[in-house]
């Protein structure tokens, strides 16, 4: 997987998918990127010609192959915060369009390491810090002055919220987020539909479908998969 930077000098048509707060985060990444074109927004819940920034709202899903085969060549970005919501609509874009393709999006402003992996459908948003030999799995988002260390790893959509901080080789599974301002210390590892609540400081590694507060970090309960977060 190669570093969507690396083509920002040629402009790539988008579609974005969601026309609510985070896609307005990524209208503007992809405005400083200045190597995308934005056509517009797919939005199921909004009426047709409705405008966010600028943009209109061009339909819904299932008018996405239509326009798709109007605009050879182009890709959709999934602007949806909460992880499990994002893999829904992952799932019934690719049944409508099994050839769907899917553009990255990386703020100018992010800083990215050397030997850094980024997977598609990846929101990287301004003032992030992604230092070196990590890997950033597909439909991740690292938020706003976010920062994730060096030999790090998240997993496909999961999510670092504004201001987080992690130590070097912490491991982030599938699905899960991590709170506002929440900090995890070296090494550990973070099981998969999890969450870290805001403000928490994480020491220890946690399991699978928890649910975690607290200075230092304490499971508070199971959480289901899909459960609501934000």
């Amino acid at each position: 997987m190669e570093n969507p930077k690396a083509h920002s000098i040629q402009s790539q048509r988008v579609i974005i998918v969601g026309s609510s707060g985070h896609a307005k985060v990524l209208v503007d990444i992809f405005e400083k990127d200045g190597g995308f074109e934005i056509l517009g927004f797919i939005d199921s819940y909004r009426s047709k010609g409705e405008k966010t920034l600028g943009y209109e709202v061009l339909g819904n899903e299932e008018s996405l192959p239509k326009m798709l085969a109007e605009h050879a060549g182009c890709k959709v970005f999934i602007a949806v915060g909460d992880n499990w919501t994002r893999k829904l609509i992952y799932d019934r874009l690719r049944a409508l369009v099994p050839s769907l393709e899917f553009a990255s999006a990386v703020h100018p402003s992010a800083q990215i390491g050397k030997d850094v992996t980024i997977g598609i459908g990846v929101a990287i948003m301004a003032g992030a810090v992604i230092n070196s030999c990590t890997e950033v799995g597909n439909f991740a988002i690292i938020n706003t002055n976010a920062s994730l260390d060096h030999d790090s790893r998240m997993g496909e959509f999961s999510s670092l919220a504004p201001g987080v901080t992690t130590g070097g080789g912490v491991v982030i599974g599938a699905f899960s987020a991590i709170g506002i301002g929440a900090t995890l210390s070296h090494r550990i590892t973070v099981g998969a539909h999890t969450v870290i609540g805001a403000g928490s400081l994480l020491l220890d590694s946690c399991g699978d479908q928890e649910l975690l507060f607290g200075v230092p970090a304490k499971a508070i309960r199971s959480r289901a998969i899909g459960e609501k977060y934000l």
